[in-house]
């Protein structure tokens, strides 16, 4: 066996979050690592690259044992991750983020710029960025070619295990394709590759092999043509999770409404009206101006045409605390970024939206901010111990509930989803459905931007298709079919209405 892992225990303090696990790859095997937030994928995994050593058990490639490992060793040994959350520095130029702590010297204590220079762009090649300017910022870079970028520093050296964990989270479906090209391409060196994601047809489509991991504890593993989606999904809840019962929709009036509106280069020309108590969703591919529409309807970017009107009254957008007065939140993407407070509590993180929202007095509710702990608890299944522990203790599924949780508790009248289950396990992205249509059933109105099929039809009443930055269909819930959500998302039917 060419990566083994026996028996691996690991504590800290009183919690076990590994018990006894065993894992093992072959040379050239493309390895599923299968598990809902919190089964132990991610700290096995950071034994396996040197992030901390096991409290039981042992790591051996190639028959050698490298379980004392730290970083640097696993790097040598030659194992490489790809983390979720994107470990790209800002302010550092794309040749020395790719190069980051494994410069190249050419001696008296200066770098070979040059030659990183050229490297950069022999690997960024391999990725399709060959164009990418080695000398650019990374902050100038788009979330998307911040992943491919990860990914790029992986292949840079000569990596015989690469770790990737949810690797194509900000990825268009045409760079997912050149992704699984490229680890095609590695496995037929003999690349071992170790893949984590909560996105099953990925799961069915690129890889060989799978574990299945459950609360710290080895549940199965198998070759991925011998089980099904729904095989699979039982194995890591323990249950099957079902379908969500046919909506009915109960809507009434109209109380948003969309003219016409514009936002310079992302998006042109998009009408729409939201009634009480609908689910309304927004869907494309990547660049279509999904996101800038959101941001654009909580006042976080300026439209350059058109009105928007809350209960036929035009909105002017003076700030973002008067459109959370008004009634509207905002559940935002990519939690990492633009969710979480990485130096606060959980406490702290699910109050943060009530701070800005009533900005008074010197004092914190703490029996408010419990409250809201508990609700989280109970309406969305909250896995955390201590409310006053750091935000980043808790997996990331659970930071997602948390910053969902932070919203809900203001009551508004209005939300909008950002990609709500981004980077989140079938059973977290279960409740936060139901919990989207429970607030519905409730007669709250819900945006949602997505490009998840089964997302849209768990939650959609009504759905809106965008390509290009331009509305390109729309369909009501008994119209739904994913062939034609797709035909219009790639632009069908565009030529013959122009």
């Amino acid at each position: 066996m060419f990566l083994e892992m026996k028996n691996i225990t690991k504590c800290f303090d009183a919690t076990k979050a590994l018990d006894d696990v065993s894992f093992s790859c072959e040379k050239g095997e493309i390895r599923g690592l299968l598990g809902e937030n919190g089964a132990g994928k991610s700290t096995l995994m950071n034994i396996l690259g040197g992030v901390f050593p096991p409290t039981e058990g042992r790591v051996l490639i190639e028959g050698k044992d490298i379980t004392e490992s730290d970083e640097k060793k696993a790097s040598g040994a030659g194992i490489r991750f790809v983390h979720q959350e994107l470990n790209i520095i800002n302010d550092l130029r794309v040749y020395e983020n790719l190069f980051l702590g494994e410069e190249i010297s050419r001696g008296f204590g200066f770098t070979d710029k040059k030659r990183m220079r050229e490297k950069s762009i022999q690997v960024l090649t391999k990725v399709n960025l060959g164009d990418l300017d080695p000398d650019l910022y990374a902050r100038e870079l788009d979330t998307s070619h911040k992943q491919l970028l990860e990914i790029a520093r992986a292949l840079l050296f000569d990596a015989k295990v690469i770790i990737l964990d949810e690797p194509t989270t900000a990825l268009s479906e045409e760079e997912i394709k050149n992704l699984f090209g490229i680890m095609r391409n590695l496995k037929a060196e003999g690349v071992t590759m170790i893949y984590i994601s909560h996105k099953m047809a990925e799961l069915f489509e690129i890889c060989d092999t799978f574990t299945v991991l459950r609360d710290g504890k080895f549940i199965a593993s198998g070759k991925m043509a011998d089980i099904d989606e729904k095989q699979a999904t039982a194995m890591l809840t323990g249950r099957t999770v079902k379908k969500i019962e046919d909506k009915v929709n109960h809507s009434k009036e109209v109380i948003f409404r969309a003219e016409n509106i514009s936002c310079g280069k992302y998006f042109r020309n998009v009408s729409f009206d939201l009634r009480e108590g609908e689910v309304l969703v927004f869907t494309g591919l990547q660049g279509d101006g999904r996101g800038e529409l959101a941001e654009a309807l909580f006042g976080i970017r300026k439209l350059t045409e058109g009105k928007t009107f809350l209960d036929g009254k035009e909105m002017k957008y003076p700030s973002i605390k008067a459109v959370m007065k008004s009634g509207i939140g905002m559940i935002p993407r990519n939690r990492k970024e633009r969710g979480i407070i990485k130096d606060l509590s959980i406490l702290d993180n699910l109050s943060v939206a009530g701070y800005a929202k009533e900005k008074g007095g010197f004092f914190v509710d703490r029996k408010k901010q419990l409250e809201s702990f508990e609700e989280c608890k109970t309406k969305l299944n909250l896995k955390a111990g201590n409310p006053k522990d750091a935000i980043t203790s808790l997996s990331g599924g659970n930071q997602q509930k948390a910053v969902i949780q932070r919203w809900i508790s203001l009551k508004s009248r209005i939300y909008i989803f950002d990609n709500p289950t981004q980077g989140v396990d079938v059973g977290a992205k279960f409740e936060i459905y139901k919990l989207i249509n429970q607030l519905a059933e409730e007669g709250i109105s819900i945006i949602v931007f997505t490009s998840e099929y089964p997302e849209i039809q768990q939650v959609g009443d009504r759905l809106i298709i965008m390509y290009d930055g331009e509305v390109n269909g729309m369909m009501e819930r008994e119209e739904f079919d994913e062939n034609q959500i797709m035909y219009y998302a790639t632009g069908g039917g565009r030529r013959k209405r122009e």
